[in-house]
């Protein structure tokens, strides 16, 4: 009989969010009229940008004449849509990238769980905590991950605490690791690293001779000037670092699937005998193996997101979750309550009353004020005695759970 990758079977189940259906179908089911206002959600609301869909339209038209058909397109991405992410994502900020540098795939989730098929197996992985689950996870599958203990960390993964205490600022490994993933801004508690914050990461990196896996899926909410929207902002990261974007939170492509991962030329890991190999030429390799790209369809439906039109409907979406954003901070904070996040990020960490549990907290919003978050420890131990929301709902919906919960703690 076929044998098995054992390291499937050390992950726990889907805990988190099987839990929180589990909890909230029990309570729907005894109270069949309570209205629930779910902030929790990590998915968006707000249609595609209408020059997406007219693109999109466009496109699928092309595909019903033979002189315009497309098949099989490259599997690093279609040339319109990598030119439009350098021209726009990146040259604005003063970083310079070139074609072969940019890989289009189906999302950032995909590639940040996918790109260490190309790392050694031996390699020392560190996490921020709490974390997003797939960093860990995907590490756990590729056998990175050591064992499971009692306090729901890893044996052989490094944790970076993220704490009220510390400013959810990440201390730096205090014993050399090897991949480093930072998420910033951050999901799932919203905070941010400065410019000064984040070079001391590149810094690290290339002293030590260090991947940083760089997520900057919510680039696109930063509203301060001295967080960067790209680690490549900060000077020598081209030679450490892999950053990795999506148009899911930004244009709304989350059922659409459509990101992209920069793998600049010269950063770069070792072989068995020390020999200096490109990272990039590996994730190439792997991609057209194991992908056969995103659709025609869907990477016109995101050069669109470039267009005058685009970036103008893109704007206003992302001010709407932001004014959302706005509105629970305001409302939460005047409430008495310990808040972090929302202001270059649609997620808020909301700290629990003193004493309370992620989980109980979770159970008490639920029962009594009929609003459902995510319980913080679901990310990691240092998420213990806090909760996720998140601004993707609708304004109607934001602003009376946000009564709500006021109502709630003024009793």
């Amino acid at each position: 009989m076929v044998s098995i990758n054992e390291n499937f079977i050390k992950l726990p189940g889907s805990y988190l969010f099987s839990e929180v259906a589990k909890r909230v179908n029990a309570f729907k089911s005894a109270h069949p009229d309570v209205r629930l206002i779910r902030l929790g959600i990590g998915d968006v609301t707000r249609p595609l940008p209408q020059a997406s869909i007219e693109a999109m339209h466009r496109a699928v038209d092309e595909l019903a004449h033979a002189g315009t058909f497309h098949g099989y397109g490259p599997e690093q991405g279609y040339g319109f849509l990598i030119d439009a992410i350098i021209r726009h994502d990146f040259e604005p900020l003063g970083v310079r990238l070139s074609p072969d540098e940019v890989f289009v795939s189906d999302g950032a989730k995909s590639d940040t769980g996918n790109f260490t098929d190309i790392l050694g197996l031996h390699n020392t992985v560190a996490v921020t905590d709490p974390v997003y689950p797939v960093y860990v996870d995907s590490n756990v599958m590729s056998g990175r991950a050591g064992k499971l203990q009692a306090d729901g960390c890893w044996s052989d993964i490094v944790y970076l605490p993220c704490t009220a205490e510390n400013g959810f600022v990440p201390a730096l490994p205090r014993h050399r690791a090897d991949i480093i993933y930072l998420c910033y801004p951050n999901n799932p508690t919203g905070t941010t690293l400065t410019r000064a914050q984040l070079k001391k990461w590149v810094d690290y990196a290339l002293e030590n001779g260090s991947l940083i896996l760089f997520d900057a899926a919510y680039e696109a909410f930063i509203r301060e000037d001295d967080v960067p929207h790209s680690i490549y902002e900060i000077e020598g990261a081209r030679r450490c670092a892999v950053e990795f974007r999506s148009f899911s939170k930004t244009a709304g492509f989350t059922g659409v699937r459509c990101g992209y991962t920069v793998v600049p030329e010269e950063v770069a890991g070792t072989d068995a005998q020390g020999n200096r190999v490109a990272l990039n030429r590996l994730w190439n390799r792997r991609q057209c193996t194991k992908f056969n790209g995103a659709s025609y369809i869907t990477q016109r439906g995101a050069e669109a997101v470039y267009s005058e039109e685009g970036r103008r409907q893109v704007k206003e979406t992302i001010g709407y979750y932001m004014g959302n954003a706005r509105i629970m901070l305001d409302t939460l904070r005047q409430s008495g309550f310990e808040v972090y996040g929302g202001t270059n990020s649609p997620y808020l960490w909301l700290k629990a009353p003193e004493g309370t549990g992620s989980w109980e907290f979770f159970d008490t919003l639920l029962r009594e004020v009929h609003v459902v978050g995510t319980p913080g420890v679901g990310f990691g131990p240092s998420g213990e005695g806090y909760l996720r929301l998140t601004s993707f709902g609708s304004r109607e919906d934001c602003v009376e759970a946000m009564g709500r919960i006021a109502a709630w703690a003024r009793k």
